[in-house]
């Protein structure tokens, strides 16, 4: 088993080592090991953790809520879902498509959205972010596939759902997670057109009478709530998609 120094899992997880320290010493949010010389040491079960409190913090949960949500995935599970994660990283090294889509195509009837998106995906692109070489090239081929996949299920949703939006990423330029996140909300009986390239603002002057869903990927912030309220306000027909 390979192991890590702190300064190793900082740079590869794009985290400060003090954050690190004070997630462990105040949060009780990873134990690592212990060399003989006192020095902490990480392995690949506290770099998935690790990826999983990140995601947790950035979806707008308070760092102190976090020990609570991870205690709630009993243990066996997080291994289940890293051996999934593994799966799906031998199958992009192989830089086959058409095995990645087969693969992708049968994670996505195997698991719920949820679980699809956030236990599998998001992990694993997340991983892949963080190389500066090859693994870029490999995270490029599961974006198409990804996109590919999320466009074919929302079109079959749209055929089935019964009210009508359009779906709009304000200030986040993932394009990738903006079409799974369309199709997540889908799912529950949203018939989505989606606007391909995030935006600065909504702009909801320019869909007049059009039922609106704003996606952010996190909280609102102060003044994009107070925006949104405003827009409301005035009468336009806003839904917010993400965590509140």
């Amino acid at each position: 088993m390979a192991f890590y120094s702190i300064g190793e899992v900082a740079e590869r997880c794009g985290i400060n080592p003090v954050t690190l320290r004070a997630w462990q010493r105040r949060y009780g949010l990873l134990k690592p090991q212990r060399s003989e010389g006192g020095h902490r040491q990480f392995d690949e079960a506290d770099i998935l953790r690790i990826e999983a409190i990140k995601r947790f913090i950035e979806s707008g949960v308070s760092v102190s809520k976090v020990k609570a949500l991870l205690d709630e995935t009993p243990v066996g599970v997080e291994q289940g879902w890293a051996k999934v994660q593994e799966d799906l990283l031998a199958t992009l090294r192989q830089v086959n498509p058409a095995r990645l889509r087969a693969m992708v195509l049968d994670m996505g009837r195997k698991y719920s959205v949820d679980q699809f998106i956030d236990e599998v995906i998001m992990p694993v692109r997340l991983l892949l972010a963080r190389d500066q070489n090859t693994a870029r090239v490999i995270l490029s081929l599961l974006d198409g596939v990804l996109i590919d996949f999320a466009v074919t299920r929302l079109a079959l949703n749209r055929q089935q759902g019964s009210k009508e939006a359009l779906f709009i990423a304000w200030n986040n330029d993932d394009r990738t997670r903006l079409w799974l996140e369309a199709w997540r909300l889908s799912q529950q009986g949203w018939a989505l057109d989606v606007l391909a390239d995030p935006l600065d603002s909504p702009h909801p002057e320019f869909f007049p009478g059009k039922q609106l869903v704003v996606w952010t990927g996190k909280a609102l912030t102060q003044r994009q709530s107070q925006q949104f309220t405003h827009w409301q306000e005035q009468g336009f027909a806003l839904t917010f998609h993400g965590p509140q």
